[in-house]
Order: structure tokens, then C-alpha cells, then sequence
């Protein structure tokens, strides 16, 4: 025992001193990696500048945006009896995180090519780039502020946001537009290998299933046959995968022999969950990107082909988070030089080139699901053509 600290007591002793040793090289370390030494003065005033624009256009855009939905919904929400309190925080509160994500590369644009035609029309852009500062310098905090946003979006996209957009959509259900889908017919899925699944109803309201059997196959051959009139998901279940086979038979075959069994009630374990029987329009938004990727991998092993969709809004939630960046450099290198004449035109090419883009974005995911076209390909096709045009405006910019 006496020794064992002896040696703990040595061991911290022989860091201590490494550490005193070693002191000067560390602080020297810390202090090259330390982010704040790179940020100067003008670039806290930049990066203020934009953030608070950015941030500003948001506000005004969706509360704009706010107005004309309440106008469009307002007799559907009072002819469904829609409550107060379900109408703000379970529809608008989620409705405008949701929007705001979709279209933030349209309010960086925006809110870039506003403050920078500003400061350039006040020559401030003349007075940096006049004391010697260079372009690339220039967009040094502008990049910063892309990478704040850029990361702000992803984790609200992926992680925060699809939660919302769940209440939302049982809100819309409920009481805008009521066509929500809870029934499927003729449902067939591997649910393991070898296993697979037939449900001929199936009532997502009730979570209950209509005319159920699962086959198990052995080298391409039949051992097990199950089948029951009613099949139910255990909702109180501590565990996924739980349902409950009402009026049941079990034939299990083995060479030339057959074994039967049947009963009026048991619980089984399946590799199926609801949400794997019924599909609704825009469900994948209502998956969390770790979800998401899970939900892929499972559909893929079970050789459904309904993962297009799913596969594409994953790689989109990456991909969009670098428009922030291409759309910076676009709106910088249009808005930095002082015109005669005012913004207008090149913010008019701006405005066109980021709703081309949003554009680009939705084409791009249409071809993936109907023309078969790699999702991943499909995603990242706006940003590599736009990177192009990012690299022509910043080209021509002022040097």
C-alpha cells in the first residue's frame, strides 16, 4: 500500500517537473493556437457588423413572412377551433426556426452585401485597403462570421430544428391541413436476413396491424412461416421492437417434418418500428441527423428503395452550411467597391444568384428522388458550381 503512493507521489513529482521544465513552450503554444490573438479591432467591428445584420434581416424577413402566413391560415385555424397557446408555441415557434434555417443563406447575402456596400460607400473599404491591408486580409472576419453561422445552422438543422418540426407537423395535422397519412396497405419489408414481413392493413393511429405473417429463410429455403390477424406495437414497452401477435400460428419446418403452433395471444420481438410502415410527406425533416443515418442504414439492409429522400435532406444539411461561405465571397467582392450610382444593379445580380442558388438546391434534390441521380452528387452540385462563381467574383474584386 506504502509503496503503490510512493509511486503516485513519484509520478506527479516527475510531472511537476516536466512542467516547470517546460513552461515557456507550453504558454508559447497556447498562445500561437489561441483564436483571439488573430482577431483584431477591425475585425471585431466586422464581425459585429455582420452578425448583427445577419441576424436583424432575419427578424424583419420572417416577421414579414409571419404576417402573410397568419392572413393565409387564419380561417382554417378558427374553423378547426385552433387554441392560442398551440397556434404560438406549437406552430409559429417552430415555423420560424424552420424558415429561417431553409433560406439563412439568402439572409447571409443579404445581410453581407447591406453592411459592405455601406462601409464602401462610406470609403472605409477605401481607408483599409488604402493602409495597406490586402483583399484576402479584408475577408479574414467575414469568414469568421460564415463559420459561426455555418455552424449555427448545422446544429440547429441536425440536431435542434427536427424536434420542432415533429410538434409542427401534428399541429398542421390537427388543425390546417388534416391529410395526414395513418394507414398503409400491402406493406412487405426485410426486417432482418432472411426475415420477412407482410402486413396487409395497418393503422398508424391505433398502432395496429391487419393480416400479418413473417417468413424466415434459411439458405433460400423456407423454416419458419408466422401468421396472426392482429398484430400490435407495445407502446409501454421499455424496449423497441416489442409487438404483441393476437390469433397466432407458428409453422416451423425441418427437413420433411412440420411443427405447429398457435395461440391466442404472445409477445414477439420484430425488427420493425411504425414509422417504418407508414410514410408521410417531408418525414425525413422530422429526423435528427444521427437518426437520420441510422434510418438509412437500417432501410438499406432491409433493401427498401425509399431511402432517396432520407439520403438526400442528410447530405443537404452539410452541404448548405457551406453556402454561407460561397455566398460571403460573393456578396463582398460585389458590394466592396465604391459605385457611382449607387448598389442597386450589383445587388440586384446578388439577389438573383442566391435565389438561383436556393433554386439550384431544390432541382438538384428533385433529380436525385426521380432521376437517379447520386444524393450526395445531388447536394453538393450548387456548391461546386457556385464555389466557381465565388472564385470569378473574388478574381475581379479590388485588390
Amino acid at each position: 500500500m506504502k509503496y503503490s503512493k510512493t509511486k503516485k507521489y513519484f509520478k506527479l513529482l516527475c510531472m511537476l517537473r516536466w512542467l516547470r521544465k517546460n513552461t515557456k513552450w507550453l504558454a508559447k503554444l497556447l498562445n500561437y493556437i489561441n483564436p483571439f490573438n488573430y482577431i483584431k479591432k477591425i475585425d471585431r467591428y466586422i464581425i459585429g457588423k455582420f452578425i448583427g445584420t445577419y441576424f436583424y434581416s432575419i427578424i424583419l424577413i420572417i416577421s414579414i413572412s409571419i404576417v402573410f402566413d397568419v392572413n393565409e391560415n387564419l380561417a382554417k385555424f378558427t374553423t378547426n377551433n385552433a387554441p392560442l397557446r398551440a397556434i404560438v408555441f406549437d406552430y409559429y415557434a417552430n415555423f420560424v426556426p424552420y424558415f429561417a434555417n431553409l433560406f439563412s443563406p439568402l439572409f447571409v447575402f443579404i445581410a453581407v452585401i447591406f453592411f459592405t456596400s455601406k462601409l464602401a460607400g462610406n470609403s472605409e473599404v477605401i481607408a483599409m485597403l488604402a493602409s495597406g491591408m490586402s483583399f484576402k486580409r479584408l475577408i479574414r472576419p467575414y469568414m469568421i462570421s460564415a463559420a459561426f453561422i455555418a455552424g449555427l445552422n448545422f446544429y440547429l438543422g441536425a440536431y435542434i430544428i427536427p424536434q420542432g418540426t415533429v410538434v409542427r407537423h401534428n399541429f398542421e395535422s390537427l388543425y390546417k391541413s388534416k391529410k395526414r397519412i395513418t394507414t398503409a396497405s400491402n406493406v412487405q419489408l426485410q426486417v432482418g436476413k432472411g426475415v420477412i414481413a407482410y402486413i396487409s392493413q395497418y393503422d398508424d393511429k391505433h398502432r395496429t396491424g391487419y393480416g400479418f405473417s413473417l417468413d424466415k429463410f434459411e439458405d433460400k429455403k423456407l423454416v419458419s412461416h408466422m401468421t396472426a390477424n392482429v398484430i400490435k406495437y407495445d407502446t409501454i414497452s421499455d424496449s423497441r421492437y416489442h409487438w404483441k401477435a393476437i390469433n397466432y400460428k407458428i409453422r416451423t419446418l425441418k427437413g420433411m417434418r412440420e411443427q405447429i403452433k398457435s395461440g391466442l395471444e404472445i409477445d414477439t420481438v420484430i425488427m420493425m418500428e411504425p414509422m417504418d410502415l407508414v410514410f408521410s410527406k417531408g418525414q425525413q425533416e422530422t429526423f435528427t441527423s444521427p437518426d437520420l443515418k441510422r434510418y438509412i442504414s437500417k432501410q438499406k439492409d432491409r433493401g427498401s428503395g425509399n431511402v432517396v429522400q432520407y439520403e438526400v435532406e442528410y447530405h443537404k444539411r452539410i452541404a448548405s452550411c457551406f453556402a454561407s461561405f460561397i455566398l460571403t465571397i460573393i456578396g463582398v467582392s460585389l458590394s466592396a467597391r465604391k459605385r457611382k450610382g449607387g448598389m442597386g444593379l450589383y445587388l440586384g445580380i446578388g439577389l438573383a444568384l442566391s435565389f438561383s442558388y436556393i433554386l439550384l438546391q431544390t432541382v438538384s434534390a428533385t433529380f436525385a428522388i426521380n432521376a437517379n441521380t447520386p444524393p450526395m452528387v445531388a447536394a453538393w452540385i450548387p456548391n461546386i458550381l457556385y464555389a466557381f462563381i465565388a472564385y470569378f467574383c473574388y478574381r475581379k474584386a479590388p485588390n
